[in-house]
């Protein structure tokens, strides 16, 4: 029993990498699952869009940064609102993802570049961006600070930065239902850990304002954000077995253990289910801050 449990134990380990390890999360099974799940996340997630494309349209046509672009939604109905103007770039580690974007954009024959890149360490050109933004992908950086200071570095002084993130864990009940109904049958389920690089890793609005301010923003606001999301019920399932922690482990599963988790965390989510409707409430964070004026040179020397 103890060979079967230690064999058990590394087959974990080798399967799903440390949440630490993003690159690895996100050019693996959750990449994937996301670039094969788009429609059904864009769905999801359409206020977002629609609520990031509509500020970024009222400012001057200029040089945008679509920061963990993913599949490409919001930056692609950037470039179609902008009606061509500017310069729309979206960055992401993915490749997954960043292959049906480029796919995408090649269809719409869209003026926009998707860079594979960890926008923590990628070299930006100095000053290059009039504006940064992010649906949701701002949360997995191993080190916020310093990413934040490069997006800083490839702001112009004044330009705008605007993201939405996840509260707290507590406050999105429905994202991680799926982790609690399975927790008794998956005891290797990785933990969510407070102030890690993951979904929730902003839930603390202080700590969050205070590592902006260190890294070069400036007249930050953040702002409580509750927008209803629906899904169809049809595609409840499929949503719970592919996305998260629980459908990565799900992916290796073989039956009947697959059948009786799914079943389990199925009928976790009955208090959503509204006719043909799966409806939830998204608790986030509506963040923005403005690029703080670099120092003159002979100030910053003095």
């Amino acid at each position: 029993m103890a060979l079967r449990n230690a064999n058990k134990e590394a087959i974990i380990a080798n399967t799903y990498p440390s949440p630490d390890d993003q690159t690895a999360v996100w050019n693996g099974a959750a990449g994937r699952a996301w670039a094969e799940m788009q429609e059904l996340i864009d769905r999801v997630l359409k206020p977002f869009e629609t609520l990031l494309v509509d500020a970024a349209c009222s400012w001057p046509a200029g040089r945008i940064l679509d920061v963990g672009c993913g599949t490409g939604t919001t930056t692609l109905a950037i470039a179609r609102q902008s009606g061509g103007k500017g310069r729309c770039v979206g960055v992401d580690i993915s490749e997954p993802m960043l292959a049906l974007a480029r796919e995408r954009a090649e269809r719409e024959g869209a003026s926009v570049t998707f860079i594979h890149a960890d926008a923590q360490t990628y070299p930006f050109e100095p000053k290059s961006f009039d504006a940064i933004l992010s649906r949701f992908g701002v949360m997995f950086f191993n080190d916020a600070e310093r990413a934040f200071a490069n997006l800083r570095h490839a702001a112009a002084d004044d330009a705008e930065l605007l993201f939405v993130a996840w509260r707290s864990a507590a406050e999105n009940p429905f994202m991680t239902t799926a982790e609690r109904a399975a927790a008794p049958l998956l005891p290797d389920l990785p933990p969510r850990e407070p102030d890690k690089p993951g979904q929730f890793s902003f839930a603390d609005q202080n700590r969050l304002h205070a590592l902006l301010e260190k890294s070069g923003w400036s007249e930050i606001d953040i702002r409580p954000l509750d927008v209803e999301c629906t899904l169809p019920e049809k595609d409840l399932v499929p949503y719970l077995t592919r996305l998260g922690p629980v459908g990565r482990m799900l992916e290796e599963m073989e039956e009947p253990a697959r059948t009786r988790i799914v079943e389990t965390v199925r009928a976790a989510f009955e208090r959503y289910v509204h006719g043909a409707d799966v409806r939830f409430t998204a608790a986030c964070w509506m963040v923005r801050g403005r690029a703080r004026p670099s120092l003159p040179s002979s100030d910053a020397t003095s």
